[in-house]
């Protein structure tokens, strides 16, 4: 496992921290969005957000597509299962998501509804080839990353015949959500200085469709890699940006992303998929083509067509803030529920079940304890990026910070 330890170096950490703190204008303060997750979670785990200064913060994205996916989708999946007697595929994280009255889809399974974890679209297809008898529904969910292999299974399933094989399709799209923020911003819901861009997603769609986020709202945006170092880099890179009063996008992640994507991928995106008119997200209400249906040339694959259940109006439960840290606008620590009567055992909201929640960041890595106090940016960071291995030449150092994967020089 070289190749990531490469990328949480303590040592290089601690140089990078040191670069940041001297460029950061103590004049003024950094807001960076994460909008994936993923990023959430490596900035807790690796106790990133303590190497920066005070006035650079991080603010948590809707990069979830657990957290964002909306009550009332989980009611029609439960309403399919139940109402049309369906095998209802889903993935682990979805199963304790709380839905209407308190139920889930775990409870419902419990209730007497065949519902079963999957780890991938082929496991719906192999319970769909072993029991031709029953109606086998795959309840897709993600953004960008995992929409291609949906629509592998639906191909997959067209040419197979399977006649007893359909999809529950909820895959969103990045960019509608990253423009409603920013829209909102500026009109007291959350201030933004700049964005770390979606790692995964980015290998898909490619780094082009966030240009219009310098173009029409004047922010940089960095395509962040995973690993700590990758997203203190990435930091850097927007403070740099932020000084010197530009906004373009770059790319720190080009070990894995492209300005145009995967066109493949993007290909079979748009045969079997059409965009939806709007679709709800949880936090950000309804957004325009910002969710995608199947495409009317596979429409006997559409369990929504297929398995029709009456709509839902799903509400939040009573004081969970989840729809507020998609936002940007609360952190999970602000939430009066959290920590009481919301954990991981007992969650009350999408945000403290997903493994991409922030909710499941800030609880996992300690984030509801007090901090240990910091004598200075450089000081030991304990059990984070600080035991790995010796640093390869050609990653940022402490006295002359380069760029591994892209062209801007220190």
């Amino acid at each position: 496992m070289k190749y990531i330890d490469e990328f949480r170096d303590g040592e290089l950490a601690r140089g990078l921290a040191r670069t940041i703190a001297a460029e950061a204008d103590p004049a003024r303060t950094y807001r960076l969005m994460e909008f994936c997750g993923g990023h959430t979670h490596a900035i807790y785990r690796y106790g990133v957000q303590d190497l920066m200064p005070a006035n650079v913060r991080f603010v948590h994205g809707p990069g979830c597509p657990v957290c964002v996916l909306p009550m009332s989708r989980i009611d029609q999946a439960i309403a399919m299962a139940v109402e049309h007697g369906v095998t209802l595929c889903t993935y682990g994280d979805l199963m304790r998501v709380p839905a209407s009255e308190r139920n889930s889809l775990l409870k419902a399974k419990a209730g007497g509804a065949d519902i079963r974890m999957i780890y991938s679209t082929q496991d719906a297809l192999a319970i769909a080839r072993k029991a031709p008898e029953r109606q086998v529904v795959l309840f897709a969910i993600g953004f960008e990353t995992t929409t291609p292999p949906t629509a592998v299974a639906i191909k997959s399933a067209r040419a197979e015949g399977l006649e007893n094989f359909s999809v529950f399709c909820n895959h969103v799209l990045t960019p509608p959500a990253l423009a409603t923020i920013l829209a909102s911003a500026g009109k007291g819901v959350v201030q933004l200085d700049g964005i770390l861009g979606p790692s995964h997603v980015s290998t898909v769609i490619g780094s082009r469709p966030y240009e219009f986020v310098p173009e029409a709202f004047g922010k940089p945006v960095v395509i962040a890699g995973f690993e700590p170092l990758d997203v203190m880099q990435s930091a850097l890179m927007l403070i740099r940006q932020i000084n010197a009063g530009q906004a373009s996008v770059e790319n720190q992640y080009t070990r894995a992303v492209t300005r145009d994507g995967n066109p493949k991928a993007q290909a079979l995106m748009a045969e079997v998929f059409s965009p939806r008119d709007r679709f709800e997200w949880r936090g950000l209400g309804f957004l325009p083509a910002s969710a995608l249906r199947i495409a009317d040339a596979y429409a006997d694959l559409d369990a929504e067509q297929r398995f029709p259940v009456a709509p839902s109006t799903g509400r939040e439960i009573k004081g969970c803030e989840c729809p507020s840290v998609l936002r940007g606008v609360m952190e999970p620590t602000d939430c009066k529920l959290f920590g009481t009567v919301c954990t991981p055992e007992n969650p009350m909201g999408a945000c403290m079940v997903s493994s991409e929640g922030a909710c499941a960041a800030y609880w996992s890595y300690g984030r509801f304890r007090a901090p240990a106090t910091q004598s200075a940016v450089g000081a030991d960071v304990g059990s984070s990026v600080a035991a790995t291995v010796a640093a390869p030449a050609n990653l940022p150092t402490a006295s002359a910070p380069t760029r591994r994967d892209s062209a801007v020089s220190a």
